[in-house]
């Protein structure tokens, strides 16, 4: 019987060509990355792109994406991190900035290796990461520069002990809970400390 077990996916390079039965195709995963991926505004291109950036400020980001996982990184301290992404400016028309706010609903977790979720729903993660796009002006708007982008750091206890909704919420009630943004640079060092928080909340 054929094995039907998680796939092993391999980092892949960008050279590799498509093929039809082993004759060269004139086409490359780089092009189908640039053909599906360019749009680094999109809601779903740029909810990954904030992962990768989280990724690269905690050193994780030589491994490759697993979409399926309960939690989006692991810090190398075994911190179990949740990124969420938001923006002012979209890739669509707006007749105004977009208002922030984020999800955070509690989930059944899901296990690729057996295929069965948990019974219990709740955050799997110890601290989430709202990363936003804070750029409000559309001519300028640069996805690639990270001066652009701030990153709010919040213990998931502090998420679980709210007293409003459970299942999203706002950037005024964001700050409240995670205080002043921090930049890029200071991302890895501000997981550090949420995960000693929530050692502390959790005991």
């Amino acid at each position: 019987m054929t094995d039907l077990g998680p796939i092993d996916v391999k980092r892949l390079q960008g050279d590799e060509r498509f093929h039809d039965n082993r004759r060269p195709m004139g086409f490359r995963v780089l092009d189908f990355w640039q053909w599906s991926a360019s749009d680094l505004v999109s809601n779903a291109t740029r909810g990954i792109l904030a992962e990768f950036l989280v990724a690269q400020a905690l050193g994780v980001a030589d491994d490759v994406r697993d979409e399926w996982a309960a939690w989006d990184l692991t810090a190398p301290d075994g911190t179990r991190v949740e990124v969420k992404s938001a923006a002012y400016i979209q890739s669509w028309h707006q007749d105004r900035l977009s208002r922030i706010s984020f999800r955070i609903p509690k989930t059944h977790a899901w296990d690729r290796a057996s295929n069965r979720s948990a019974p219990e729903r709740r955050r799997q993660a110890h601290v989430y990461v709202f990363a936003i796009l804070a750029h409000k002006e559309q001519a300028t708007l640069d996805p690639l520069d990270l001066s652009q982008w701030e990153f709010h750091v919040v213990p998931t206890a502090l998420l679980d002990r709210r007293t409003r909704s459970q299942h999203s919420i706002t950037l005024p009630s964001l700050r409240k809970l995670a205080g002043d943004p921090v930049h890029f640079e200071d991302l890895a060092s501000r997981i550090e400390k949420a995960a000693v928080e929530q050692r502390m909340l959790e005991s």
